[in-house]
């Protein structure tokens, strides 16, 4: 049996793999401006416990070739060799993965990618992030970053919109839902969250099938290379955009006209694996590594 946690910037959630089954344990705040109380949380799930390992989920990126962290919201967290340290304080191996990489594994091994060799897994929350599933095995690439598709001058945007990595032209900076918030301000000059722009766009209104329009122009390139280059046969999408099943309509229908597969099977789809894709990645990558 091993201990699995979900961590993000405002919970940390938990539960106990085994054999295929999932225990939820519970979910309490995460302390992300102290570190010994960071550690004290997660022991607080291992308590009464006999324990093989603990895998991680985090939002973050482990450098494979160092171990160290860069976690933007868990400030405690932050370049830390988290594994090593988490290790030290619960007295159990410990493997620390990338929530996205996670959200990937969980969803070729148990949800829409299972009959798939090749799976791209991507997130359109906040943000935009990926993970890529090959043969059946998460691939990581140097400074950890294999599937992350959000960053890079890609994006043809008709205005200079900034990304929060320092870059302009990526993905995250106009596909997110921050990155819709921000196509739709410049269009109509109204400030309006996500959520109504695309209620307002399934009830026929025009200037949010304006932005909609847009948004699909902006995010169909950048995607349709990735499939390309990794061959993937399935995109699951998960994160908050994901829960417009006409979204991931209209983007997989604009996808699948422009990939050099042709093919009348849907492309991307919606995610299996909710609501806790983290939790049930993580206990695929640990149950595979302390069995």
């Amino acid at each position: 049996m091993i201990l699995c946690f979900d961590i993000g910037g405002s919970r940390i959630k938990a539960a106990l793999a085994e054999a295929g089954r999932l225990t939820y344990l519970g979910d309490c705040p995460t302390p992300g401006a102290d570190f010994a109380g960071f550690l004290t949380a997660l022991a607080g799930f291992a308590k009464g416990h006999v324990l093989r390992g603990v895998a991680v989920s985090i939002a973050g990126v482990v450098a494979p070739e160092t171990g160290r962290i860069k976690v933007a919201n868990i400030p405690c967290a932050d370049g830390r060799l988290l594994a090593d340290e988490i290790s030290t304080a619960l007295r159990l191996p410990v493997l620390v993965l990338n929530d996205a990489d996670c959200f990937a594994l969980a969803e070729a091994r148990q949800g829409a990618g299972r009959a798939h060799r090749n799976v791209f897994g991507v997130i359109l929350g906040t943000g935009v992030g990926g993970g890529l599933v090959m043969g059946g095995q998460l691939v990581q690439g140097a400074g950890g970053y294999a599937g992350e598709w959000g960053h890079g001058p890609v994006v043809a945007a008709p205005w200079d919109l900034p990304c929060g990595c320092g870059l302009r032209g990526c993905v995250d900076a106009v596909c997110g839902a921050r990155g819709l918030e921000k196509l739709h301000a410049v269009l109509h000059g109204v400030a309006e969250p996500s959520t109504t722009i695309l209620s307002d766009w399934e009830t026929g209104s025009a200037t949010a099938a304006q932005t909609i329009a847009l948004w699909l122009d902006l995010i169909t390139p950048p995607m349709a290379l990735v499939v390309n280059v990794v061959g993937a046969s399935v995109v699951p999408v998960g994160g908050g955009l994901a829960n417009v099943p006409a979204l991931l309509t209209a983007l997989d229908r604009r996808v699948r006209a422009v990939i050099l597969r042709q093919t009348e099977t849907a492309l991307i789809v919606q995610a299996h694996c909710r609501p806790d894709p983290g939790l049930i990645g993580a206990a695929e990558a640990g149950l595979e590594v302390f069995g």
